[in-house]
């Protein structure tokens, strides 16, 4: 089997990624509950399993053109897929499947994280525009019963 190395690392993406999965679900579940605390935990772990996935990724890629130029192919799964024996092509292009769905799933589940984040930045934003508004306004709680300093009133 010659596809044996590229296999080897698209099942290891594969592994990484349901981790990713699992911490990025974590993740959403701390945004929710806005838990500061579980998302700062939380972060280095992500950042070190995405290191990961990239690495495997631009190995994978180097370990297809290696192999295209081997085959004597284009570098892509198609030219792959065509050069290859019936039975291994079939094996490289369900895996080459698994893995863009576990990809897409990733993305889609970053993106919503992103979102969450963004709302939140968006909500905190218009409560301190709020508390602005009210700590300038003079009259009520939070406004400034006068403009003098407190020691020049007392001294005169």
């Amino acid at each position: 089997m010659i596809t044996r190395e590229l296999q080897t690392l698209w099942w290891d993406w594969l592994g990484t990624s349901e981790r990713l999965l699992r911490s990025l679900y974590e993740q959403t579940a701390a945004l929710t509950l806005r838990d500061v605390a579980r998302v700062e935990r939380i972060q280095p772990e992500l950042d070190a399993m995405t290191a990961r996935m990239k690495s495997i990724d631009e190995q994978a890629a180097a370990c297809a053109k290696k192999l295209a130029g081997e085959l004597g192919c284009e570098p892509n799964l198609r030219s792959l897929v065509l050069a290859l024996d019936k039975a291994e092509a079939q094996q490289v292009q369900g895996l080459a499947n698994r893995v863009k769905v576990a990809a897409r799933n990733v993305q889609t589940v970053i993106e919503k994280n992103r979102k969450l984040i963004e709302n939140e930045m968006t909500y905190i934003n218009g409560t301190l525009t709020l508390i602005a508004r009210a700590a300038v306004e003079s009259e009520g709680r939070f406004g400034n019963a006068g403009t003098g300093g407190v020691l020049v009133n007392q001294a005169a």
